[in-house]
């Protein structure tokens, strides 16, 4: 979704901004009325670096109400008995105001013409809220597009953990080798659809991929490279006819 679906990008401001809500939100709810700013964002940060390491090692995702109070907000007895509905508040506000985010251009035409052409669509997102995703497709009006969605804080894996890919084929009812992945990080998006046996993958950089993976060399190579989400549907109907 964020960088392939998405334009998604982020800066400092971004992240003091998102750090400040959470703090607001905490402060709405009773909790750390008393804390200031800095105190409050070096202990956030420490929690929140050593989870997506944690995280990033294992290829695991928990959940929202384990995610903020055993690790971002770890330093707040307080916070211990965060309720799972404050934690996806948290959460779903992480995603939307740390990163600005946009549908990429052509993206919604992009997929109706997949659509059109007998390709079935599904989603497989790396996101540590529950309803997230879900949210951005309604808002951007392609929900109904997708046959699934299979995201990381609901089964518990990130990519490229085999199972995240797994799951999201047991519920199309599908082969791997049937598919074509798209995303836009070479080892968690190519890397973990072509360790699966996805038939082909598609690559398409975005900001996160130049922030994670800048030096490419040694990374998995996709079978096909684009610029625009646009090019996608003629591209893969020439793939289609060359494997035919």
């Amino acid at each position: 979704m964020g960088g392939t679906l998405e334009d998604i990008w982020y800066t400092p401001e971004t992240r003091t901004a998102a750090i400040t809500r959470a703090r607001e939100i905490l402060q709405e709810h009773g909790i750390f009325a008393g804390e200031a700013f800095e105190d409050f964002r070096s202990s956030f940060e420490s929690g929140y670096r050593d989870y997506k390491t944690w995280a990033d090692a294992h290829d695991r995702e928990l959940k929202p109400e384990e995610i903020w109070p055993d690790w971002y907000l770890r330093d707040f007895p307080e916070a211990k008995g965060l309720s799972s509905e404050l934690a996806e508040e948290l959460a779903n506000m992480w995603e939307y105001t740390l990163f600005h985010r946009e549908l990429r251009e052509g993206a919604a035409g992009m997929l109706r013409a997949l659509k059109a052409r007998g390709w079935r669509l599904g989603v497989i997102s790396n996101n540590s809220s529950l309803y997230n995703v879900f949210n951005v497709l309604e808002n951007c009006g392609i929900r109904d597009l997708m046959e699934d969605v299979t995201v990381s804080s609901v089964t518990g894996y990130r990519k490229p953990h085999p199972e995240i890919f797994r799951i999201s084929l047991r519920q199309m009812r599908v082969s791997a080798s049937e598919c074509v992945y798209v995303g836009d990080t070479p080892t968690k998006d190519v890397g973990g659809a072509q360790a699966m046996g996805f038939g082909a993958t598609v690559l398409i950089s975005s900001f996160l991929t130049a922030q994670r993976e800048p030096d490419r060399t040694g990374l998995p190579v996709p079978d096909l490279e684009i610029q625009k989400l646009s090019e996608l549907p003629d591209r893969l109907e020439a793939l289609r006819a060359q494997s035919a």
